[in-house]
């Protein structure tokens, strides 16, 4: 593999409640928790990431990587509608600190997935409210922590909530792009979210509706099926985010990141490709205008025949997860990007969940060869962050997921780095 300059930015990242343990009062964790959940199994502890964030930079510094991507969390910051929690925001100064001492640029991601339990009681994300109250928790971020935060991403995956919808529409048999509704080998979604959720639907929801205090068909989380006011509210809030981030701290790099697929079309095909980009991508782009740089998060392709999207064969060299291992996305998607967006872009998630660490290896090398391709093409490509550091909590998936350059034992909370995570700090130190 070709050299990256010594100032591209090459690390790993994580998101707050799949590794930090202990976010009781997020409502992840009300949903967890609830009797007939549809999550394989509660966050617990997760990884213990706030206690043994020290450890784990260590141990990404120590591979030779200088950037880390993690969120700080809403419902820890703010617990309680209008009650800021003073030693959480030093909790996260503390993780800022250690990531300067170690010269370790910071990536934080105000929003990534989980909000308090007392935003959904309000509303959540489909409530005018929303905007006021994630203006609010971002100044005080900002206000306290600014002065160590060179890059922002205000809501990770802003896009997400119409991904979700398309694929409950063929869960529940309502075709889209007149694919298929078959539910085998599913590779609708990139990372974490199980959507067969009919079997237990009704139960669910009946005791979510008694945990939030509201009935059950107004819950509306970020990563509920969004309405196209919805979608409105979240790019609204990333605006409102932005403009205070500027306000109070206009040295800060802002930007959001979008879950963005390789679509390839089959002749015939085209048709959709083009749909899928738009609703992916090219409408959202009115709302970034303002924005300094572009998250890009890609996992796999999605392949598209005169009937919508084909289902990868039998044949077809699939993760973990479920979905097509094809690094070669990564590339593909950044030059689709390019041609619409000329500011900067950081990939902030791209990664493979497999149990074969060289297969990880081999992803890696693939993906990041594909990145500096572009680069030589002039493509304005300034970091990437693996996903994930950690082997985490996936969600609904819980923890069987394995994306992670560490393992962790949880019944010790023992760390073990893996082959991948010195071959990444390899290319890393290998700069010029």
């Amino acid at each position: 593999m070709r050299k990256f300059n010594s100032d591209f930015m090459i690390g790993a990242a994580t998101a707050a409640h799949q590794v930090e343990g202990n976010n009781v009062n997020s409502d992840f964790w009300t949903m967890e928790h609830v009797p007939d959940s549809m999550y394989k199994e509660p966050s617990l502890d997760a990884v213990d990431h706030y206690n043994k964030f020290k450890n784990d930079i260590q141990l990404l510094v120590d591979a030779g990587l200088n950037t880390y991507r993690f969120s700080i969390e809403w419902s820890r910051v703010e617990p309680t509608k209008g009650n800021f929690d003073k030693n959480e925001i030093n909790h996260y100064r503390k993780v800022l600190d250690f990531c300067h001492e170690n010269h370790v640029t910071p990536i934080v991601t105000l929003h990534h997935f989980s909000s308090p339990k007392w935003l959904i009681s309000e509303g959540g994300w489909e409530s005018e409210s929303t905007i006021e109250f994630f203006g609010n928790y971002c100044r005080y971020v900002v206000s306290e922590l600014g002065d160590l935060i060179p890059y922002i991403c205000t809501i990770n995956e802003a896009n997400m909530g119409k991904q979700i919808a398309k694929i409950m529409k063929r869960m529940t048999g309502v075709k889209e792009n007149n694919a298929s509704t078959d539910t085998e080998n599913n590779v609708e979604v990139q990372v974490g979210l199980n959507v067969d959720m009919r079997a237990k639907m009704e139960k669910y929801y009946r005791a979510l509706g008694e945990a939030f205090g509201m009935d059950p068909r107004n819950i509306q989380t970020f990563l509920s099926p969004r309405t196209e006011n919805g979608e409105r509210i979240v790019m609204e809030c990333h605006k409102k985010a932005r403009n205070v981030i500027k306000e109070v701290a206009p040295s800060i790099k802002v930007g959001i990141t979008l879950s963005l697929y390789d679509h390839q079309a089959l002749p015939g095909g085209e048709q959709f490709v083009e749909k899928e980009q738009h609703e992916d991508f090219l409408n959202y782009l009115p709302y970034l205008e303002g924005d300094d740089f572009l998250g890009v998060q890609n996992y796999s392709r999605k392949i598209h025949g005169p009937e919508g999207v084909v289902k990868p064969s039998k044949n077809t060299r699939l993760t973990k997860m479920g979905y097509e291992f094809y690094p070669e996305a990564l590339g593909n998607v950044l030059r689709f990007v390019s041609k619409h967006w000329d500011k900067p872009m950081i990939v902030t998630e791209n990664g493979i969940s497999t149990d074969y660490d060289e297969e990880r290896v081999e992803f890696i090398e693939i993906a990041l060869t594909g990145v500096h391709q572009c680069l030589e093409e002039g493509i304005n490509v300034i970091g990437y962050t693996y996903w994930s550091l950690l082997d985490n909590f996936e969600w609904q998936l819980g923890y069987a997921q394995t994306f992670g350059l560490i393992a962790v034992d949880r019944s010790t909370q023992t760390r073990y780095p893996k082959e991948s995570l010195s071959f990444l700090g390899e290319i890393k130190k290998s700069g010029v």
